[in-house]
């Protein structure tokens, strides 16, 4: 059996995932990783994306999260994002509402800033529905 150590989650409106797991994976600002137990203690910046859990038995599940902060201690890990879905709690119509507003604004945005967020949303948006269509 392989080495375990405790996940969490976490969003601004409530405790999305905890539990003992085999691994972790996500995408940080320089690229994706893998944590597993025994990780190297660390604190990065998470983007936008998917997050891919391999629980105790083996088995792997994928959530959809959003930007936010990736601690991992020596025995406990702790995610905390702005936003976290299971496959079955995304909106496709409203995520791709969202991604075409998003397409919309990248084409008309006079400001540099103003199409950096419209590119973020247009990721969100494409990360959900990716996510969404893993739903059974």
């Amino acid at each position: 059996m392989a080495a375990l150590f405790v996940f969490e989650v976490h969003t601004p409106y409530h405790p999305f995932f905890s539990g003992d797991v085999e691994a972790v994976t996500l995408t940080l600002i320089d690229g994706e990783i893998g944590i597993y137990a025994n990780h190297s203690p660390f604190t990065a910046i998470v983007t936008s994306g998917l997050l891919r859990i391999k629980d105790k038995d083996g088995a792997w599940r994928t959530a959809f999260i959003s930007g936010g902060i990736l601690e991992v201690k020596e025995h406990k890990t702790v995610l905390i994002v702005q936003a976290a879905e299971w496959p079955e709690e995304i909106d496709k119509e409203r995520a791709i509402a969202s991604g075409e507003r998003a397409e919309e604004k990248i084409k008309t945005a006079m400001l540099k800033f103003e199409t950096e967020i419209a590119r973020e949303k247009l990721l969100r948006s494409q990360f959900r529905l990716k996510v969404a269509a893993l739903a059974k």
